[in-house]
């Protein structure tokens, strides 16, 4: 496509022990948050991130931000492989790439004024020589997402859910990073509240020129702001493409099943659809199933699905990705 690829993931995996005893420990097993998981994010774009609950959304995104200590895999960042940096080097590099949590006031020291946590960052790396040119820095980054610069004294709990996330948003900026990891930051809002923060960050990125990895729920939000998007099931990328082609034209049958939930405000339109229901729960990480993690919910699945080691993520049509032995590129 000739464009410039700002973060580049390869073979990503996270594990977490399960152990077992009391005095002696000893590993009786994993859970496989992240399964080997291959995508790239382009400069200035935003890439989204969809999937069930505990389908390792966002243990990929922390995971990418160095977070936590991958299993395996590689993350290569403005050229740079992030799992094999020293120490010093990844803290000097963590300055362009930020995170804003899910939780706006759990991510929010309580005990910390707004203004305190906003500058946090900028202590830390020694961005400014005095308070007093921190303290103007501080109250601009306030007044660009939307806050009064008056409120710098005041704590977390005087302020509501859309303004407590405003000040991650800041908190996130004050560094001037050139990639953001977004994991649901809109979750904890209210509906009203959803579409100004959205606003607001897109708002930002085409200001500051930021890509974004954006892990979400909704749908149709995702549909919204996102240039592409991944679609992720247990652990695995099973569908990756530009956001229209794969809301338009969905080739895995999860992705399917996603879609067909998402109401559609044409009473006429959502009569004539096609549902696709899916049976049983979502396996555990810690047990996948043997061949493809989806063959147990599967609606087509066949022989082939239930033997066959996971099927690998092909590009069934030029930049659509799909992870599904029913799909030939």
């Amino acid at each position: 496509m000739g464009r410039e690829a700002l973060l580049q993931v390869r073979g990503l995996k996270k594990y977490f022990p399960i152990v077992s005893g009391i005095v002696f420990q000893r590993q009786v097993g994993a859970v496989k948050a992240v399964d080997d998981v291959n995508f790239d994010v382009f400069k200035g774009e935003t890439l989204g991130m969809v999937g069930e609950s505990g389908c390792g959304k966002s243990t990929t995104g922390r995971t990418v931000l160095q977070l936590y200590k991958p299993t395996a895999g590689s993350v290569i960042f403005e050229g740079r492989e992030l799992t094999t940096l020293p120490a010093e080097e990844l803290r000097k590099t963590r300055k362009r790439m930020q995170i804003i949590f899910q939780d706006p006031f759990a991510s929010l020291n309580p005990r910390m004024t707004v203004g305190s946590i906003i500058s946090e960052p900028l202590v830390i790396h020694r961005m400014f020589p005095n308070k007093r040119e921190q303290q103007e820095y501080v109250e601009q980054l306030m007044e660009r997402v939307g806050l009064n610069p008056f409120y710098i004294n005041r704590y977390p709990h005087e302020f509501s859910g859309g303004q407590r996330q405003r000040i991650g948003i800041a908190r996130a900026l004050a560094l001037k990073p050139s990639f953001i990891v977004a994991d649901e930051p809109i979750s904890a809002l209210d509906v009203s509240i959803q579409a100004q923060v959205i606003n607001l960050l897109s708002d930002l990125q085409q200001e500051f020129g930021l890509t974004y990895l954006f892990i979400a729920h909704d749908l149709s939000m995702v549909r919204h702001i996102c240039d592409r998007v991944a679609v992720m099931y247990l652990g695995k990328i099973v569908e990756l493409g530009q956001t229209d082609e794969v809301y338009d034209n969905p080739l895995h049958p999860y992705t399917q099943a996603l879609l067909s939930a998402v109401p559609i405000p044409d009473p006429i339109a959502e009569a004539k659809r096609q549902r696709v229901i899916l049976t049983g729960d979502v396996p555990s990480p810690a047990r996948p199933p043997i061949g493809c993690n989806f063959n147990t919910r599967c609606p087509v699945h066949f022989d082939l699905c239930h033997h066959d080691p996971d099927p690998p993520l092909v590009e069934a049509q030029p930049g659509h990705w799909v992870a599904c032995h029913r799909v030939t590129p």
